[in-house]
């Protein structure tokens, strides 16, 4: 595969970090359940069919932590298909995957595991797989937008310390969403349209935010997923529900009585959305089911979730706001005219490049959209797997306020030009010579060292990093 063939030592680097976070994710998040009892959260738990054995008692524990909270619905849909109304919320692509893994790569462990079992080890399989090629592939992305190599591999480094790390870990999709996205960029940048529109049309069979890159492709071939499975909805939870006692589990007919969940039309009676003029399954559910809509979570209670998306709001609107100030004339034109200095000079590397305007129009609007009509705590995983933007803008701040980048070196001969770098107020090109030296270890060997913003952004990273781990694990609310 292209993305991980190279002879690129950063691109090495980036996959051999990425590799160890995951593994470091995973160890992690298996002591964290071992020693935290998990919260009594009022989650969706649907019953177990089938004792579980020895072998599927020991794989809940190392990866337990990995099904809380809407992994559950993923996993379910993976097993079950789309059993209850509500299972429509969340797209087919990723439990298709995770359920042909676990039939195929897995089946010679059905004598040992069950298919739960099985299921929940190819999720993580399959999330460590596209965490690794989604760093690799933002990385290359980078590279070919930023024009600074630099600043693309120092936000693929962080990327794989994501404030969204345990969603990417999680038997979530975020990861592969991740993977898709940032690839169908990268080939778009490329030039290979095809390829850029199938990977763009499969984005949007994992999550409906796919279709929010109409702004990079063509919306014909990105709705064509989310088009299948409104059909499939209509016709499951519209038509006839013939029958319907003998084919689906009592324990799972019981818990749909028990919680209100919608099922497939009984004894005539269907769904209020079925009747609508647009019978349009998404918006039902997310209305009726979590109460999503414009200023629905605009409430005193839900302050801490806001103070949980403050960082990355504030973020994402500092680097548009920093965008704007450096290319107005781009902004105002929508990039469509170019002033004549533009075009007799050498273009702009880096995070403020006329390249980027694309990316933060699209990261706004995915800001925008999230703080004002979903739950805003989501906002952070919300932008951290759909946009290049967070992590490039974190390297750039990085890059170019902190005087530990600027120099090449060991430590010591680091710490002796510290100081005099820091007294020259800007980076000695920011983009000049290349390095395969992890620039993330290199500022946490010198913590005590860095800059204010240094630490106020790496914090970030790394406190979400843990953080998540520790409560999303536990059944703990989080982002």
């Amino acid at each position: 595969m292209e993305l991980v063939s190279s002879k690129d030592p950063q691109l090495r680097e980036v996959v051999w970090f990425a590799v160890c976070c995951r593994a470091l994710t995973l160890l992690l998040q298996a002591l964290f359940n071992l020693l935290i009892p998990d919260h009594a959260a009022d989650a969706f738990s649907p019953p177990r069919l089938s004792e579980p054995g020895l072998w599927d008692l020991l794989l809940e524990q190392l990866l337990g932590g990995l099904s809380r909270w809407d992994a559950e619905h993923f996993l379910f849909i993976a097993e079950h298909g789309y059993l209850y109304e509500h299972n429509c919320a969340f797209f087919p692509l990723y439990p298709l995957s995770v359920r042909a893994v676990a039939e195929s790569a897995l089946w010679p462990l059905q004598r040992l595991l069950r298919l739960r079992s099985r299921l929940l080890l190819s999720a993580m399989l399959l999330n460590s797989l596209f965490s690794v090629l989604a760093a690799a592939a933002l990385y290359k992305l980078g590279c070919v937008v930023l024009q600074c190599h630099r600043v693309a591999f120092l936000a693929a480094i962080l990327f794989s310390v994501s404030p969204a790390n345990i969603f990417m870990a999680a038997a979530y999709s975020e990861s592969m969403f991740a993977f898709l996205a940032f690839s169908a960029m990268w080939q778009l940048e490329k030039g290979q349209s095809w390829l850029s529109g199938l990977l763009f049309s499969l984005a949007s069979g994992v999550r409906a935010n796919g279709l929010i890159n109409v702004g990079f492709f063509l919306y014909s071939s990105c709705k064509h997923f989310a088009l299948q499975l409104q059909c499939y909805a209509y016709g499951r939870f519209c038509g006839p529900g013939i029958g319907l006692e003998q084919t689906v589990p009592k324990p799972l007919l019981q818990l749909a009585l028990d919680k209100g969940y919608g099922l497939a039309a009984r004894n005539g009676v269907k769904p209020p959305w079925c009747s609508q003029q647009f019978p349009v399954v998404y918006s039902y559910i997310q209305d009726t089911y979590w109460n999503v809509g414009f200023l629905r979570y605009f409430e005193l209670r839900q302050i801490p979730n806001f103070l949980l998306a403050l960082p990355v709001t504030l973020l994402g609107s500092w680097a548009a706001w920093t965008f704007i100030l450096a290319n107005p004339w781009h902004c105002l034109t929508l990039g469509l005219e170019r002033r004549k200095s533009e075009e007799e000079g050498k273009p702009r590397a880096g995070f403020c490049c006329p390249a980027v305007f694309v990316y933060v129009v699209h990261a706004t609007v995915l800001l925008v959209f999230g703080f004002f009509c979903m739950h805003v705590q989501v906002l952070t995983r919300f932008l951290g797997s759909s946009s290049p933007i967070l992590y490039w803008f974190s390297a750039h701040l990085l890059q170019e306020y902190e005087p530990l980048l600027w120099s090449e070196g060991t430590d010591d001969q680091i710490v002796a030009l510290h100081s005099e770098k820091s007294l020259l107020g800007k980076p000695p090109g920011s983009c000049g010579k290349e390095t395969s030296e992890n620039p993330l270890v290199r500022l946490l060997m010198n913590c005590s060292l860095i800059k204010p913003l240094s630490k106020c952004v790496l914090s970030f990273f790394l406190s979400y990093w843990l953080l998540g781990l520790i409560l999303h694990c536990n059944f703990l609310p989080w982002t």
